[in-house]
């Protein structure tokens, strides 16, 4: 289950994210991914990995919103993008050339977050 290795490494971007803010810990409401349908990444499973692993931590109660991005290929011979299919075994639509190109659908990145920072200022 590499979904175990994606949540470890959005942890630690966010842990890095989080030192940008220091002193202050950003309350995170929202962490917003591009996940390609071509990443074999299962966002159900993402998103049960993430709840598990932010329980109890400064991230708890945070949701993993999925922004699906689909697999796009390039055509190296006809310059023609198309969404290739695995029944076709990922072949051009056009000409029938073997997928050599990756124009999307490899994305897993974190593409912005909503979170309200504390106030800082005491009385």
């Amino acid at each position: 289950m590499h979904e175990v290795d994606m949540t470890k490494c959005l942890l630690l971007s966010m842990n890095d994210w989080k030192q940008q803010h220091a002193p202050v810990v950003p309350t995170v409401k929202t962490v917003h991914l591009q996940v390609g349908d071509f990443t074999c990444v299962e966002p159900d499973q993402l998103i049960f990995t993430w709840d598990a692993a932010v329980k109890n931590s400064w991230l708890a109660g945070s949701e993993l919103a999925i922004n699906s991005v689909p697999l796009i290929g390039r055509c190296v011979v006809c310059n023609s993008t198309y969404a290739p299919k695995q029944e076709t075994g990922y072949k051009s639509p056009c000409c029938s050339h073997p997928m050599e190109e990756i124009v999307s659908g490899r994305e897993l990145r974190i593409q912005s977050v909503d979170y309200i920072l504390p106030s800082t200022t005491t009385n």
